[in-house]
């Protein structure tokens, strides 16, 4: 079980915060969560149901965790272990659905190689906190202490939309890269050690990025070859 004591940085006051595996006390909470992160019009059938948290809960806890501010759940990051073959250019041409079985991780395997990113949700109002930053700074603690090669997840090309008539989705990733362009999604992952190792086309349905994500890693800095 994971547990990590540290100060987050609201308007400049230290504020204790606590990095931890989420439990079945927490579900509640959770889909909670999921409610205030995707307000309708998006299907509160698409929140986080008992079924998949029982799932993360007893596959893999380590990669279950929820970050609190002030006693209150404040955000949540999902994921789970599989297995990718890095030499398979054909390994980019998944979706989300198919890497994290809906959500349900069945597919969670002990002996993979890499930490698949499900989900990763902070209610609004503690956004400015930077709290997304520290949920996947302690997912790549899990990376190290179970020995995977990488973090790897899909994140959306959330402004595509706004210059799809002109740009690819490969030409639009490399002009946020160069800073020509600014996504608030692949921005993030930058700025918190991410890098990009292509688009998966077909990733997720959503009509603003075309239904594309840039698939992004963290190498394990221990595991060099």
């Amino acid at each position: 079980m994971y547990r990590k004591q540290l100060f987050v940085m609201n308007e400049g006051k230290p504020v204790p915060a606590i990095v931890r595996s989420y439990t079945e006390a927490d579900f509640d909470e959770l889909i909670e969560i999921q409610s205030e992160c995707f307000p309708p019009p998006y299907p509160p059938e698409l929140w986080w149901n008992k079924e998949q948290l029982t799932n993360h809960v007893r596959y893999f806890a380590d990669g279950a965790l929820c970050i609190e501010v002030g006693g209150r759940l404040a955000g949540s990051m999902t994921a789970l272990i599989v297995q990718v073959d890095e030499q398979d250019h054909a390994s980019a041409a998944h979706s989300w659905e198919q890497m994290t079985d809906g959500g349900y991780i069945s597919n969670h395997d002990p002996s993979g190689n890499t930490l698949y990113v499900v989900d990763l949700c902070v209610r609004p109002q503690y956004r400015k906190l930077r709290l997304g930053q520290w949920l996947m700074f302690s997912m790549y603690d899990v990376v190290v202490h179970h020995g995977l090669k990488r973090l790897l997840g899909g994140g959306r090309l959330s402004g595509y939309h706004q210059v799809a008539n002109s740009m690819t989705p490969e030409q639009y990733l490399d002009a946020v890269i160069r800073g020509e362009q600014n996504d608030p999604v692949i921005s993030f992952m930058l700025r918190v050690g991410r890098t990009p190792i292509g688009v998966a086309h077909d990733y997720l349905d959503d009509e603003e990025s075309g239904n594309c994500a840039a698939l992004m890693e963290w190498r394990n800095p221990f595991l060099n070859d």
